[in-house]
């Protein structure tokens, strides 16, 4: 199980994890180690999270999301699998936990009349600033 906070968890039969070479430095141990880890979580059949939090991963995280519903995590950070793995299942409890966080609602608001006759007082007094550069010909 994967948990992500109190009221969401993940069974392991979800997720399923690849590995594979890895990039950057590590001497002969590169070549040889499959270090790299892939996760791919099936968020489109997925019945571990409410319909509308996934719709909100859907809208945010679609470049992340393949052709086949998949959610595609991946970590090469490490030369260690098991930290890789981990680094995974943390990135995909963030991906989670920024789709709960929901925006709050713009209140509207009105400029008071004080304001409004301030912009007016500034407009005048530039556009007075503005008259006064200008040549005036008298012909």
């Amino acid at each position: 199980m994967i948990t992500i906070n109190d009221s969401c968890t993940i069974p392991n039969d979800e997720v399923e994890l690849t590995f594979s070479r890895s990039q950057g430095p590590g001497g002969q141990n590169v070549n040889k180690v499959n270090s790299k880890v892939t996760l791919h979580w099936d968020i489109k059949n997925t019945r571990s999270i409410p319909a509308r939090l996934r719709q909100r991963i859907y809208s945010k995280y679609a470049a992340r999301i393949n052709k086949h519903g998949k959610l595609v995590i991946s970590s090469q950070k490490s030369r260690e699998q098991h930290q890789n793995r981990s680094d995974c299942y943390q990135k995909l409890r963030l991906i989670i936990q920024d789709a709960q966080k929901t925006r709050k609602s713009r209140k509207r608001t009105k400029p008071t009349k004080a304001s409004k006759q301030r912009r007016l007082d500034n407009k005048k007094r530039r556009s007075q600033l503005k008259a006064g550069r200008q040549r005036r010909f008298e012909y």
